[in-house]
């Protein structure tokens, strides 16, 4: 057995050369011991090793810097894994990248761990100013406790980052100084951490601003920051009672906020008792003109009333005006009125002997430069606009609602949901009228899938059809 021993400066680069000359005498994995800061008379120390077929090292870029990485971990089997590893890579014994492989599996872990330590390091050191009275040049300290030995590769982040003034961070192992820009390391002999400095309170205060109660996450703070690390943070101390604290705050700043727009127009919604209460089918246009019982009414150019017979046995409820029925105040003229028309037509449906409306009576739009995109409404838009289709029902007294998308199905019976599943079919609202779900001719418009939009309208035409059935026959008509 071969015993090497490693400095504790220059460890990895110690380890490179050794491994190369062991390789180069053919020396197995399993006939060295590694170890890291022993005496020793010299580097080969111990009896010495067995020899086999030489070997040349000759690892991809990418292995190197991973196994280099990974020689920075805590765990004291990483020389000889690595070595064997390299043996096996350069004989062509191992594939790059295999983590089915055991070993290289374990490397490429604890690299990833070495990575995150470094990372840390370089997040969580506080420095803590120490200049002398004279000094040219600022100087400060700080004192880091890292899971892994990475002192040399995370301390010439800090050299580029503060290449102005010197420093010194040291750790339980080594000490890392930079001084007129130059970077060196020793062994750690003062354990002590440096005393704290005038900027620290300011720090404090800074990290007490800053702090958002209402954004707070304590698994994932203590994830991001763990707890071993806080007692070398100054603003350490206040994270407990913040944390305390936080509910009362984050309450105390959501009343202190201004109210949003949709907000306010909510609390200048009138209630329902304090809508007219005389409105007609056939005064109902003025009235919804001035409707603002939600924040579409003053955008929209003007309310889209219902129209058709004032006794119809039909009621048809689409989603909500479109631009054209905006500008024109009329349902269903656009697009997709015309399309309604067409199904409504093979369907024997007659369109001047049913009242056809919609269930939200503004058009809801945000605008791009010139044009007016369609927004679909939201549950409490839909909700206000409530009140003019109880109305309307209560005025026309359908024996049938037809409810034509997601918006109208939610409107009148609760839910927009499943309407693939659910069209075609009639339910129950809870005043007892019979509910026939379908869907919009705006849908089937906008439908890509030729096919398909061509079997979604030969059933919306069978559900109209079902409408005009109901419509001739009077079924289920509860009228006097």
């Amino acid at each position: 057995m071969e015993e090497i021993a490693l400095p504790r400066i220059g460890t990895v680069a110690a380890w490179r050369e050794t491994a190369r000359g062991l390789a180069a005498r053919g020396v197995p994995a399993e006939a060295v011991l590694w170890r890291v800061g022993e005496a020793a008379p010299d580097l080969f120390g111990g009896s010495a090793a067995p020899k086999g077929a030489p070997v040349t090292l000759t690892l991809p870029r990418a292995a190197l810097s991973e196994i280099e990485c990974a020689l920075h971990h805590s765990d004291p089997e990483r020389f000889a894994r690595a070595y064997g590893l390299v043996l096996r890579l350069s004989r062509g014994a191992l594939r790059w990248g295999d983590r089915s492989d055991p070993a290289l599996h374990k490397l490429l872990a604890q690299a990833k761990h070495v990575r995150r330590d470094i990372h840390k390091m370089h997040a969580f050191v506080r420095f803590r100013e120490i200049t002398a009275q004279g000094a040219n040049r600022r100087a400060f300290a700080a004192w880091f406790e890292p899971d892994h030995p990475i002192v040399e590769p995370a301390t010439p982040f800090f050299a580029k980052r503060f290449g102005d003034m010197d420093w010194v961070i040291a750790t339980p192992s080594l000490t890392a100084r930079f001084e007129g820009g130059r970077l060196s390391y020793t062994e750690t002999e003062d354990h002590t951490p440096p005393p704290e400095d005038a900027t620290e309170e300011l720090w404090r205060t800074y990290f007490t601003h800053i702090f958002n109660p209402a954004r707070l996450m304590v698994k994932a703070m203590t994830s991001e920051m763990p707890r071993k690390y806080w007692k070398n943070l100054p603003e350490a101390r206040l994270i407990p009672e913040m944390i305390r604290q936080a509910p009362e705050r984050a309450r105390a700043m959501q009343e202190a906020m201004p109210l949003p727009a949709a907000a306010i127009a909510e609390k200048l919604r009138p209630a329902p008792k304090d809508l007219p209460e005389d409105v007609t089918l056939a005064t109902m246009k003025p009235a919804l003109d001035a409707c603002r019982r939600c924040a579409i009414g003053p955008c929209a150019t003007q309310g889209v009333a219902g129209e058709g017979a004032t006794a119809a046995r039909v009621m048809v409820v689409g989603e909500q005006p479109g631009e054209q029925e905006d500008l024109k105040g009329r349902p269903f003229v656009g697009p997709a009125g015309q399309l309604f028309d067409r199904c409504a037509q093979a369907a024997g449906l007659k369109r001047e002997k049913i009242w056809l409306t919609n269930a939200v009576k503004h058009f809801k739009f945000a605008p791009r430069g010139k044009q007016r995109l369609h927004q679909a409404p939201n549950a409490g838009e839909v909700q206000a606009c409530r009140w003019w289709l109880d109305l309307e029902r209560k005025l026309v007294r359908p024996d049938l609602v037809v409810a034509m998308g997601a918006t109208a199905a939610a409107s009148l019976t609760g839910t927009g949901k499943e309407l693939v599943e659910r069209a075609g079919q009639v339910e129950t609202l809870p005043d007892g009228t019979p509910c026939l779900i379908t869907y919009h001719p705006a849908y089937l418009l906008r439908l890509p899938d030729r096919a398909l939009a061509e079997a979604r309208q030969a059933e919306f035409t069978r559900s109209l059809g079902l409408a005009a059935g109901w419509q001739s026959s009077g079924a289920g008509s509860g009228r006097q």
